[in-house]
């Protein structure tokens, strides 16, 4: 699991949400993969800026896979709740905060509005097994989560991001993380201050 919050590394998720909206436009369906998106925090902000940016329509046709490593198992549950205390809400702009969650039953508490919801489903998924979630995503958020692996495994899990994603697809990595050299031809950073990158070859 990795530790996060709402509007976590913002400025990077806006540059992949510009990015990828050009490069999806057309497309019937547009899928990303939050690959340990632990409790939400962060596949909400990706929902919430998407939401944003898109239109109506196309919004509709986005489709958010959230998928973390839970041995609980409660995880799912979580993120299909979408329940969160107002004290982990706070560093979403008010326009967001006013436009995306409603009050909960349970006191203290917001919930995530159904429009952002409808977008987003959980499985469990370990990145160590080296085989995606999926294919022909649009895009990849992985963060906060590589720093748990050893560095032959960060390079497995590059590789399977590679193959998950369709051709000219993005890969949104932590800021602090670097593209392994073995795997650098695969990919080509995008933005020069943020690890951003669009996939190479097929």
């Amino acid at each position: 699991m990795a530790f996060t919050f709402f509007m976590r590394d913002r400025p990077t998720l806006e540059y992949a949400a510009d990015h990828m909206i050009t490069y999806a436009s057309g497309r019937s369906k547009i899928k990303i993969w939050d690959a340990g998106s632990a409790l939400g925090q962060e596949t909400y902000t990706i929902a919430m800026i998407f939401a944003e940016k898109m239109n109506p329509f196309g919004f509709k046709n986005l489709r958010i896979d959230a998928t973390d490593h839970d041995s609980a198992n409660n995880f799912g549950d979580i993120v299909t709740a979408a329940v969160y205390p107002y004290d982990e809400l706070q560093r979403t702009p008010v326009e967001l905060f006013t436009k995306y969650f409603e009050p909960a039953e349970k006191p203290g508490c917001h919930r995530v509005v159904d429009l952002l919801r409808s977008r987003v489903s959980f499985q469990y998924h370990d990145l160590l097994s080296y085989k995606p979630v999926g294919n022909d995503y649009c895009l990849v958020v992985c963060k906060n989560v590589m720093l748990h692996f050893q560095y032959p495994e960060r390079v497995e899990v590059f590789k399977m991001f590679h193959k998950a994603l369709a051709p000219g697809g993005y890969l949104a990595t932590e800021n602090t993380q670097k593209l392994p050299q073995e795997v650098a031809h695969l990919f080509q950073q995008v933005v020069p201050d943020a690890q951003l990158y669009k996939k190479i070859g097929d």
